[in-house]
């Protein structure tokens, strides 16, 4: 039978195998956010210039693979936005520019939130990580640990 202190090393060691799949888990979570966040800037920064624009100007429009092609801008009283899970809706470029700037709010509330938790992840790893050395180091001496 394990005594207390192998049982005790093992329980730490899956926790730790666990904080630090929850930690890779938040880390992709912040990259797709900040990623959509990239996005949506330079969403509401391109509905900031186009208001500024005259119809007919002419316009480069990206269409992938760093790749454009020339537009004439028609009339800009109606855009299409997207407001999420793929729907897309027809608005006021006044209105437009409010859905992306509270889609930006939404992402970047969400983001601390992601962030808070990482950072607590990060702690109880980094507590956790020296409990299993401190065992170890006594483990090498011989001396059965004191909970740690």
């Amino acid at each position: 039978m394990a005594s207390k202190s192998e049982e005790e090393f093992r329980k730490l060691t899956v926790e730790l195998r666990f904080l630090e799949q929850t930690a890779e888990t938040i880390q992709s979570r912040l990259n797709m956010i900040n990623a959509v966040i990239t996005d949506l800037t330079y969403s509401s920064m391109t509905l900031e210039d186009l208001g500024k624009e005259k119809e007919d100007a002419e316009l480069l429009v990206p269409i992938g693979g760093s790749s454009y092609v020339k537009a004439r801008l028609g009339n800009t009283d109606k855009l299409i936005v997207g407001i999420g899970a793929g729907v897309s809706v027809e608005k006021a470029l006044p209105e437009a520019k409010e859905v992306v700037k509270k889609r930006l709010e939404d992402l970047d509330k969400a983001r601390m939130s992601l962030q808070q938790q990482f950072s607590q992840v990060v702690d109880k790893i980094n507590e956790d990580r020296a409990k299993i050395e401190a065992q170890i180091a006594e483990m090498r001496e011989g001396n059965p640990p004191v909970n740690v």
